[in-house]
């Protein structure tokens, strides 16, 4: 199939050479000429200006856009609908606010434009792993667009089937899901950063306890505890393992004091948005909420535990510490 990639940085690179190597034939657009370049010379069909996609690209016409959220992904969609005719579709692969969607979708619908959102998670993993997608829009054009999904997600691997799920979609199996019409992707996608929030918390705050027993406890329970070899076996069997673990552990290994790191952790939006909804909703999220705080906190006076969520959200997302992600309301690259 072909589509076009606009947006060649840490994740949309990764997302064209996936699909290239999946026998897709990828338009590679971004405003770096460099960077298109590069995917030239790994088999893309390079694209040096927006205006020149819709003629690189056969009817109907696919396009990704994987930008910064807020105003570069924006503005790149509406000239995008200036672009593109009837029956094209344009996708947006990054974290967008679920009712920027909706009202792109309402702008672009009187052209006949169709309008896909994909919360995509995976960060810079995800050209070796897959990536894990929600997705909303109008069932026909996700489905027309099933080729590009199945070839981005990772697939069942060698995870366990999960029980009495005969007769269920088969694709959330392989690691994508229809969540719904227009928006309803990058809600889902907004509520698993929530999520994702909480469980980083969650590990920062017990290892900065096992941390804290070698410097504050009684001369009998200072007990000298390893980091690195307690993640790593909490890793093997434990009911508390998952990826991000897998990740503490790697960054733990390469240096149990996480020196490197100030201990400095932004936050890219989606978190703020999931407590809204919460509240909208009356939902009580008091998890998600401290975890939430716990990072506002963290530019005032920095911990262990801070040093670890650092170390975690450049682990899986290749986010640079102290580098605020373009607008706090509309946050930048999908993780």
């Amino acid at each position: 199939m072909q589509i076009a990639i606009i947006g060649l940085g840490r994740m949309g690179g990764n997302i064209a050479r996936r699909l290239m190597q999946h026998g897709h034939e990828v338009i590679a657009f971004d405003r770096d000429p460099q960077a298109v370049k590069t995917l030239e010379s790994e088999h893309a069909k390079g694209a040096h200006a927006l205006a020149d996609i819709p003629k690189l690209l056969a009817s109907p016409r696919a396009a990704w856009v994987m930008l910064p959220a807020g105003k570069p992904t924006e503005d790149t969609v509406a000239e995008l609908g200036k672009l593109f005719e009837n029956g094209d579709t344009i996708i947006d692969g990054g974290n967008t606010f679920y009712r920027d969607d909706i009202s792109r979708a309402q702008a672009l619908k009187p052209n006949g434009i169709h309008y896909v959102d994909v919360g995509t998670s995976g960060g810079v993993w995800g050209a070796e792993r897959g990536y894990c997608m929600m997705i909303g829009g109008e069932k026909d054009v996700v489905d027309r667009l099933d080729p590009i999904f199945a070839a981005l997600a990772p697939g069942l691997g060698d995870i366990s089937r999960t029980p009495k799920r005969e007769g269920r979609d088969p694709r959330p199996e392989q690691g994508y899901l229809h969540a719904g019409p227009v928006g309803s992707g990058h809600f889902v996608k907004m509520v698993h950063n929530g999520i994702e929030y909480g469980l980083m918390q969650a590990y920062a705050e017990g290892f900065s306890i096992l941390r804290g027993k070698a410097e504050d406890a009684s001369e009998t329970e200072r007990y000298k505890l390893n980091l690195p070899d307690i993640a790593e076996v909490w890793r093997r069997g434990s009911v508390i393992s998952s990826w991000l673990l897998d990740l503490a552990a790697i960054a733990l290994a390469a240096n149990p004091d996480l020196s490197e790191f100030s201990g400095f952790v932004d936050d890219s939006g989606e978190g703020r948005w999931t407590i809204n909804a919460a509240i909208e909703e009356a939902i009580p999220a008091p998890v998600l909420s401290a975890a939430l705080y716990a990072r506002f906190r963290s530019r005032l006076d920095h911990d262990f535990g801070d040093r670890l969520l650092s170390a975690l959200r450049n682990q899986f997302g290749g986010h640079i510490e102290g580098q605020l992600e373009k607008g706090a309301a509309h946050p930048g690259s999908a993780s």
